[in-house]
């Protein structure tokens, strides 16, 4: 289930009164999460998530009696022995109802979320390339998987926007600026193709390729020897995903997927402007 319809789905749970957006306001120190993470709680609902454990629970007490008919105002909680938590940092939260006139307000930021959500291409619709789209799905990425063979491309998990073309590459130049692209075609001369493209651009957060230490060397290789930049290779990641003994796709995919979140979220830091290396 997406996002929006999950929202859709916790509005049900909502009575007369409406529920409680429940905001990060200040964050210091180590916490959970950042300041203006938020979530919703109603009487028998939550949607979002503040951080877990016992912060989280003390918000929705909190929220649900301010439901109840309790005075809103913010809660300050040092995350430590006191609540029996151990980050050592100090949150405040600020709390707000929101009856059922204002629930079209918080679809739309809901929505705004997650169109702003960062893209992950995947070139390649095989074993790998889908186990990757399925362990994308969870995730607050939008997933795009580009392949030439149809029959293929019928399996990609639902969710994942499909791209059917003879000519992967073309499609590279028109992706958006902080996406990362991930190369895992059934061909290595596509696949070169496809990654001197994303190469030529500055603009990638990430660019990764399936493979060894060899098929890296012998890219390399060709690339300077056709005209391509040295200095660009610095931005391929290649093998992707962390070098581990079991490479089922499944397994593989996990620790891909976890390679790609890090690249996406040091491109998106304030300063954060280059490509993970």
């Amino acid at each position: 289930m997406d996002r929006l319809s999950a929202y859709s789905a916790f509005e049900k749970t909502a009575g007369a009164g409406g529920f409680v957006l429940a905001r990060v306001i200040a964050a210091k120190g180590s916490t959970p999460r950042e300041t203006d993470a938020w979530m919703l709680v109603s009487e028998d609902g939550m949607f979002g998530t503040i951080g877990g454990g016992r912060l989280e629970m003390e918000a929705v007490e909190k929220a649900r009696a301010i439901l109840a008919g309790s005075e809103a105002s913010e809660l300050a909680l040092p995350l430590g022995p006191a609540i029996g938590q151990c980050c050592g940092g100090h949150v405040t939260l600020s709390f707000e109802i929101i009856p059922p006139t204002r629930f079209d307000e918080i679809s739309g930021m809901v929505k705004t979320e997650d169109e702003t959500d960062p893209e992950v291409w995947l070139f390649g619709g095989g074993h790998v390339g889908r186990a990757l789209a399925h362990a994308l799905r969870l995730l607050p990425v939008k997933v795009h998987v580009v392949e030439s063979r149809e029959n293929e491309l019928m399996l990609t998990p639902e969710g994942a926007e499909q791209h059917l073309t003879a000519l992967p590459e073309s499609l590279v130049a028109s992706i958006a600026p902080g996406s990362a692209v991930i190369v895992l075609t059934h061909d290595h001369a596509l696949d070169f193709l496809i990654v001197s493209a994303a190469l030529a651009r500055d603009d990638l957060a990430q660019v990764g390729m399936i493979g060894s230490e060899t098929k890296r060397a012998t890219f390399e290789h060709q690339f300077i020897r056709e005209g391509g930049d040295k200095a660009q290779l610095s931005k391929l990641i290649c093998p992707i995903g962390r070098k581990i003994p079991d490479k089922r796709p499944e397994v593989i995919a996990a620790t891909v997927a976890a390679e790609i979140m890090t690249a996406l979220a040091e491109w998106r830091r304030p300063g954060g402007s280059q490509p993970a290396s």
